[in-house]
């Protein structure tokens, strides 16, 4: 145990804050296997917390903080189920792993790393359950996997923590009341719910990577929680090939994370990045993760597709020696198996690069005659980017101009309205 004179209170603090970030997933995934309700698991788990802040401040930090936890939790814990019928039978299992003054037992920590891969694994199975809602989803893994408090992800999202915290709340009540079984699904269950649990990291990593409103285009935070979860989950699935494909997607498209931005927070576009800038070492991890994938057998899940798109841009030394034919073709496959009039406008980039701004267009105007990206800020976006490099100014200013209207992203607007000015006006030249 460290001594208590060896730090002050506000570093004994800021160690509890970061031994709660690495612990309390594990702390709740292993409480909600033991009483089987992820709220009160929660609470438990933040009981622990409470009491840490107290202790050990002036006791100093224990050599097994996240053990500690474990045993104080538990010891609460047979308190709330001491008011249950369930008396007996509940505590005698929340009692194994302490010794009769509630100390550690010799065994306690071993049982806790035996069983933590499973109950980690059930909880985000648990958290994206789809009883609940893609918002209460994301607000209950960024809470219970992510360590993150309820202002944390308000400020994330820029919604008020109220509408988290409700969130949150109604989730827990929802899990309650449906009583899930915690634990991790097999067979046909298993292929039903992953896309899912995939779908709740990437969307997180989204909001980081491309904000959809604020001041800020990018919020990296979130996407090194998605990172972190998406490893977590690799780590806890190593069989499942689209999970390497969702972390070798998300480790490469990070490692643009500093080239985006110019210097003074201004965006700056994937072919107008300075290369030198980007991170090669999450590069190296995304085309290992993407190996690792295609192994598997995964060369045509959803994420393996995409991340091998992504890998296309990585591998590439330049802008101009993309190999956009490939990409063409990696789109192709990516509207066969996960069709989507996103997924079309993506294709419509490519083969505007690949075969010229004509063939690009053409798509544009076909996705556009179906109404269904109406409002959505790219589709004028990208159609003003292929009208101007077809020379018809005028008509791609309108449609910057459009563009700018519906994005909720101060950053974004601002550049789009650039792109606008820049093409200049027919009385100038």
């Amino acid at each position: 145990m460290l001594e208590s004179g060896a730090v002050t209170a506000t570093d004994t603090h800021r160690v509890i804050e970061a031994v709660w970030r690495i612990e309390s997933a594990r702390l709740i995934a292993g409480l909600t296997r033991m009483v089987r309700d992820v709220g009160i698991a929660e609470d438990l788990a933040q009981d622990a917390l409470v009491a840490a802040l107290e202790r050990w401040p002036e006791s100093g930090v224990p050599d097994k903080p996240g053990a500690w936890l474990m045993t104080t939790a538990k010891r609460r814990g047979i308190d709330v189920i001491r008011r249950s019928a369930r008396l007996e039978d509940k505590q005698a299992e929340l009692a194994r792993g302490l010794g009769p003054d509630g100390a550690v037992a010799p065994a306690a920590d071993a049982a806790i790393d035996d069983e933590v891969g499973d109950d980690l694994l059930s909880l985000i199975f648990t958290c994206c359950h789809p009883v609940l809602s893609t918002e209460a989803r994301i607000a209950l893994t960024l809470r219970m996997l992510g360590g993150l408090s309820t202002e944390e992800i308000a400020r994330a999202y820029l919604v008020p923590s109220a509408t988290i915290g409700q969130r949150i709340s109604r989730a827990k009540k929802t899990l309650a009341a449906a009583q899930l079984p915690f634990e991790v699904p097999t067979g046909d269950d298993l292929a039903a719910r992953l896309p899912a649990v995939l779908d709740v990291v990437y969307l997180i990593f989204n909001e980081g990577y491309s904000a959809t409103a604020g001041d800020d285009w990018m919020r990296p935070g979130l996407c090194e929680d998605a990172l972190r979860l998406g490893r977590i989950l690799a780590g806890l699935a190593p069989r499942e090939p689209e999970v390497h494909g969702l972390v070798a997607l998300m480790e490469i498209q990070a490692s643009r994370i500093r080239a985006r931005l110019g210097p003074d927070g201004e965006p700056v576009l994937l072919l107008e990045q300075d290369r030198a800038r980007w991170d090669y070492l999450l590069i190296g991890r995304g085309l290992v993760a993407l190996d690792r994938a295609q192994a598997l057998g995964g060369t045509t899940g959803p994420y393996a597709v995409q991340a091998a798109i992504a890998a296309c841009h990585a591998r590439a030394r330049s802008a101009e020696e993309t190999d956009w034919v490939q990409i063409v073709g990696l789109y192709d496959v990516l509207s066969r198996i996960a069709p989507s009039p996103v997924v079309e406008l993506n294709r419509a980039v490519a083969l505007g690069m690949a075969h010229g701004p004509a063939s690009g267009l053409e798509l544009v105007d076909a996705i556009a005659a179906t109404s269904a990206l109406e409002g959505y800020h790219l589709l004028p976006s990208v159609r003003g980017d292929l009208l101007a490099k077809l020379g018809r100014a005028e008509e791609a200013r309108a449609e910057f101009a459009r563009a700018a209207s519906l994005t909720q992203n101060a950053r974004e607007r601002a550049l789009l309205h650039a792109r606008a000015a820049g093409l200049g006006h027919p009385s100038t030249g």
